[in-house]
């Protein structure tokens, strides 16, 4: 029997609740390590990590080690174009192709921003093989993305862009800014910085991968023992390497998850999944948008969009990827059917392959993430971030 690991940080008083859940992760779910923060506002109310960076057991998870939270880099992606909109460069409801002309081809003249980031814009996927080395020459994968053709005609449908949306992102704030900055440097420059955040869009050569855990894949009876929540209809495509969910989750094809600490994975950016970083940074962004600190360079006015409980029903609720009903609105999730997260609907934020996810609890001002290293199966709804979530609202509503 393995030793319950030690639990360091802190926890502000009211908030007990949510140490003995993620004590209990350890205890019941096979967490190897993680970290998990909760702020109220500007201010940390809960601050924990425990365990081990390496499946090994060797190198203690501490107070600053980062973890690739892959979809979880959505939610700071969206942020940047919140970002873009509050300094007028965008507009959510404005066509692509007022910014970006070339991306008005193939029946995609009409898509608009909002379209494009909420995966209603039927582009889960290229047409064409795109690895991870191709990421470097912005200018001939802009190309490529312009070139695609829609899978659905735009704005009737959503299907998840589990890689794809990212790239979208990217490209439409390098047109837009004046500087022409990649998303990844507006958000160091604008957030990170500022902000003193330990999260990376494209990591720089300066910072060590001593600091970054290894990732452990969950197979074999791993999977019987600790995941309740498999996605079996994915699963399947995933097994016999076929389907729209299986084309969207390989396209462009970035290696296996478990090998994502790897410096060719890390440097490189991909804002809709190659974010590093820890759940204090999660947290702390998410904690500044939901209590409206004034942090974040992000008007008030596009704040109280993101938060909204009365999101748009614009499409059918079905899921043409992740085949399950969901939510999308400005970039983040929202709460939808089986995956509920936050005190009532106007909560938003990602969720990352693995377990990891941040998130926004406007109606308690509480910011929330997440960041294991063993890779759970469950595509939106860990167990593990589950219970911690869910003591958190817990803990602010008694």
């Amino acid at each position: 029997m393995t030793a319950l690991p030690t639990i360091h940080g802190e926890v502000d008083t009211g908030f007990g609740p949510v140490a003995d859940a993620f004590r209990r992760n350890f205890d019941r779910h096979g967490e190897i390590g993680a970290a998990v923060a909760v702020y109220a506002g500007d201010r940390p109310v809960v601050d924990l990590w425990a365990g081990h960076r390496d499946r090994a057991r060797t190198l203690a998870w501490e107070r600053d080690t980062m973890a690739p939270v892959f979809s979880s880099t959505k939610g700071i992606a969206a942020f940047v174009l919140a970002h873009a909109v509050s300094r007028g460069l965008l507009d959510y409801e404005a066509p692509v192709a007022r910014y970006w002309p070339e991306f008005g081809s193939r029946g995609k003249e009409s898509i608009t921003v909002r379209q494009l980031i909420d995966h209603q814009a039927g582009l889960p996927e290229l047409d064409r093989v795109v690895r991870l080395r191709d990421f470097g020459d912005l200018d001939a994968l802009a190309e490529i993305l312009a070139a695609q053709k829609p899978l659905w005609r735009p704005g009737t449908r959503h299907g998840y862009h589990p890689i794809t949306v990212g790239l979208y992102q990217g490209e439409l704030i390098r047109r837009v800014d004046p500087s022409h900055r990649t998303l990844g440097r507006m958000f160091a420059e604008e957030f990170a910085t500022p902000l003193g955040l330990d999260f990376f869009i494209g990591l720089p050569e300066s910072e060590s991968l001593d600091r970054i855990a290894t990732l452990s894949a969950t197979t074999g009876l791993d999977i019987l023992r600790y995941e309740r929540d498999v996605p079996l209809r994915i699963g399947v495509q995933m097994y016999a390497r076929r389907g729209s969910t299986y084309r969207a989750l390989n396209s462009p094809r970035l290696g296996a998850a478990a090998r994502a600490t790897r410096r060719e994975y890390l440097g490189v950016e991909h804002p809709g999944t190659g974010g590093v970083g820890t759940a204090r940074a999660l947290a702390q962004v998410y904690g500044a948008a939901a209590a409206q600190t004034g942090a974040l360079p992000i008007d008030e006015r596009v704040l109280d969009l993101l938060a909204t409980a009365e999101t748009a029903d614009d499409v059918p609720a079905e899921d043409l990827i992740l085949l399950t009903r969901s939510r999308y609105h400005l970039g983040f999730r929202k709460s939808r059917g089986s995956f509920q997260f936050g005190s009532d609907r106007r909560a938003y934020g990602t969720t990352g392959l693995g377990g990891s996810v941040g998130f926004a609890d406007p109606g308690t001002g509480l910011g929330f993430g997440y960041t294991p290293n063993r890779l759970g199966v469950a595509i939106l709804d860990d167990a593990r971030a589950r219970n911690l979530h869910r003591a958190m609202v817990r803990c602010a509503q008694a």
